[in-house]
């Protein structure tokens, strides 16, 4: 496995049990408002959802799996069927394994609406994903808060703003003992697209 490529200015920025980088500025200045509208009109959005309760329930985000051939991924009770990587994808996943060292094989795309739509608590832990698996998310559009919360430390938080043509690189053991969530805003947000990298076993 390659060892992560940080500049001088990464900071862990978790306290203990995991490691969380994040980079600003990731793209040359006009590319990630290319990128942004490129990834809103051309992914293959899905609206996913669960029962409860014998009602369904929709997620509020949009989402798409893309990926190797053979890449499924089973999360909240979803089977998630690849579709191939678009050449635009490829770019930006190469630009990404560039930057930290790892390679990845797949890529799981949320489309947040609005301040209204958010991502639960939950960690990134599923088997295909591996031992210690390394997520690396990248963000187009409105900002918006992230947290993490320890799994068994009491009232352990961290809270991060993820900004337009930020990278966030999740590893170690931060699957393990961390979750994370993108809260909904209490403030108007427009829209907001992350791609986050994994490698599925």
């Amino acid at each position: 496995m390659q060892l992560p490529i940080f500049n001088d200015e990464s900071n862990n920025l978790l306290p203990f049990d995991g490691e969380a980088y994040l980079y600003s500025n990731f793209l040359k200045e006009e590319q990630p408002y290319h990128f942004f509208n490129q990834l809103l009109d051309t992914t293959a959005w899905k609206q996913e959802g669960m029962k409860m309760y014998g009602k369904q329930i929709d997620f509020p985000r949009l989402t798409a799996w893309y990926a190797d051939e053979g890449k499924v991924y089973k999360y909240s009770g979803l089977v998630n069927l690849p579709i191939p990587f678009t050449g635009m994808l490829l770019e930006l996943k190469q630009a990404v394994e560039s930057k930290t060292g790892f390679e990845f094989n797949a890529a799981l795309l949320n489309l947040y609406r609005s301040e209204r739509d958010s991502m639960g608590w939950h960690s990134d832990d599923e088997a295909e994903l591996g031992i210690n698996p390394v997520i690396a998310s990248l963000s187009f559009g409105e900002t918006r808060n992230f947290q993490f919360k320890h799994k068994t430390v009491s009232k352990t938080t961290q809270t991060m703003q993820l900004q337009n043509n930020s990278l966030l690189l999740m590893q170690g053991q931060t699957q393990h003992n961390w979750l994370h969530q993108i809260p909904k805003s209490s403030k108007p947000a427009k829209a907001r697209i992350n791609i986050t990298f994994r490698k599925i076993s």
